[in-house]
Order: structure tokens, then C-alpha cells, then sequence
């Protein structure tokens, strides 16, 4: 799957190695710390990804880029050791290859380099939710917080109320409500 076209264009080719019954790619502007997993991250672009394919390219937009990406696969049989993730950044000339912190999901960026350093210590001791296990292991969260303390990014604007029977996703993406 290729979206669109461009030389400066972020490019991420994906391999899964393992089967994962999510896959979700965000490109993230703002930030919603009260929130855990993907809504850590507001409204953010969502390039279509196809979790049943064995290998795919994304081409991003290169106009108004993000602060940055952040890729999330959660393997069938789900497991938290398991679950790939990756945060990036726009970097044009450079390239990196890699696992999306487990072996099961690899990844190539061409344009943009993996953002690291990351991780439980980046969320401030005094942080609300902090001791609720489900928001302190959750690496959305954390990298959510590493934003907030190195890319001072704003937070998310609030969104209008959905009712508990509509649900906005694809195949492959979290239904939240």
C-alpha cells in the first residue's frame, strides 16, 4: 500500500513477523494526558495501515508534518512483551531499520529516525494517574509524556461527546467509546 508521492516524503515500510490483531500509525499534534493508549494522543492523522498484510510502505504527508509518529501493533494471543511499538520523527536524508521494539514487527523509515529515550521514567512523579498501572505501563503514555517534557506539545482540544453506539474505526483499529 503506498499513499501519495515525494522525494522530502517520510516513507515507513512495514514487515510483520507475527500476527497482530491491531495496527495503528499516529501522527500526533496534541496531547491528552488524561487519556491512556491511543487517545493519549487527541485527534491525531491516521494513515490507513492493513494489519493482515505480511509487508507494506506508507508514504506520509510531507505538508504540515506532526510533531511526531507513533506506530502500535498488538499481536493475536496479546501480550504485553509483545506489543510493537515505535515513535519517529520527520528527519529528511536520513534512514533507519530496525524492530518496533520486539522482533515480531520491523520497520524501515526513510526520512525519519526513531525517537528514544523513553519510557516509565518519563512520567513525572507527581502525574495524576501515575500509580494506575494501566496508565504507567502504558507506552503510549509514557511517550505522551516524553513529548510534553522535550517537544512542549499543546493539548488536545476537547471533542464533542459520542454516544456509547458509535464507533469510528477500520479494520485492524480500536473501537473506542
Amino acid at each position: 500500500m503506498t499513499l501519495g508521492a515525494g522525494p522530502e516524503r517520510v516513507r515507513i515500510e512495514i514487515e510483520s513477523r507475527d500476527k497482530y490483531g491491531i495496527m495503528w500509525l499516529a501522527g500526533i499534534r496534541h496531547l491528552n494526558l488524561a487519556e491512556h493508549c491511543l487517545k493519549t494522543f487527541g485527534e491525531s492523522d491516521r494513515p490507513r495501515l492493513d494489519r493482515t498484510l505480511k509487508r507494506q510502505t506508507v508514504l506520509l504527508p510531507a505538508e504540515s508534518p506532526p510533531v511526531a509518529w507513533y506506530l502500535c501493533a498488538l499481536p493475536i494471543q496479546w501480550s504485553w512483551e509483545r506489543n510493537a511499538h515505535l515513535a519517529f520523527e520527520c528527519a529528511p536524508g536520513h534512514a533507519w531499520e530496525g524492530n518496533a521494539l520486539v522482533p515480531g514487527l520491523g520497520v524501515r523509515l526513510h526520512n525519519a529516525r526513531p525517537i528514544t529515550g523513553w519510557g516509565e521514567h518519563s512520567i513525572p512523579a507527581d502525574a495524576e494517574m501515575r500509580q494506575a498501572r494501566l496508565y504507567r505501563t502504558c507506552r503510549n503514555w509514557q511517550f505522551g509524556w516524553w513529548l510534553r517534557q522535550h517537544r512542549n506539545i499543546p493539548d488536545a482540544p476537547p471533542t464533542p461527546h459520542k454516544s456509547k453506539h458509535s464507533k469510528t474505526t477500520s479494520p485492524g483499529q480500536l473501537a473506542f467509546e
